[in-house]
């Protein structure tokens, strides 16, 4: 016979659990900030530096402009000298150790992307194209294409040798 006290129930495939089961609340993440979060010394010094590029590249086109239609000497100039900078600023970055954290974005980013323009290389070439100056156009896409590279490789191999024969190059480890 049955005593009439309720026994708990155990938990297995039959049976309901003895301990009802909680439910947690769902654990709050905190929502990650802005991707620019922190970054405000890094986007001054790409700022500045962009300004003072785009400034001397205006200042270029002022002292040696060029007339419409002809070859843009002035930008193709303009974009080979600041590659050959990225060149010899990516040899002194590498070869030299650490530098401050804000050198790269201002002086590449900022100042040497301000002051190369691709952008108008791609008018001048969409210019001469239009004007069926087709043999131009051509000409100018691929020496600056092809001048651009080499001077970065050419500023980077040169600067590296000169750091090297001087002693300046990276310390060994």
């Amino acid at each position: 016979m049955s005593t009439g006290a309720s026994r708990p129930l155990t938990a297995d495939a039959t049976s309901v659990p003895a301990v009802p089961h909680t439910i947690e609340p769902p654990v709050e993440r905190p929502r990650p900030g802005p991707p620019w979060q922190g970054q405000w010394p890094v986007i001054g010094a790409v700022a500045l530096g962009g300004g003072t590029g785009a400034a001397a590249r205006y200042g270029a086109g002022l002292l040696w402009p060029t007339a419409p239609g002809t070859f843009p000497a002035t930008t193709l100039l303009i974009n080979i000298v600041g590659c050959a900078l990225m060149g010899v600023l990516m040899a002194l970055i590498t070869e030299r150790g650490t530098p401050h954290h804000l050198l790269r974005p201002f002086l590449g980013t900022g100042v040497l992307g301000g002051f190369t323009t691709f952008s108008t290389y791609a008018v001048d070439i969409e210019h001469l194209l239009t004007t069926g100056r087709e043999v131009l156009a051509l000409a100018y896409l691929a020496a600056t294409l092809l001048g651009a590279l080499a001077a970065a490789w050419a500023a980077l191999a040169a600067t590296r040798r000169v750091l090297t024969r001087h002693g300046r190059g990276r310390r060994a480890a």
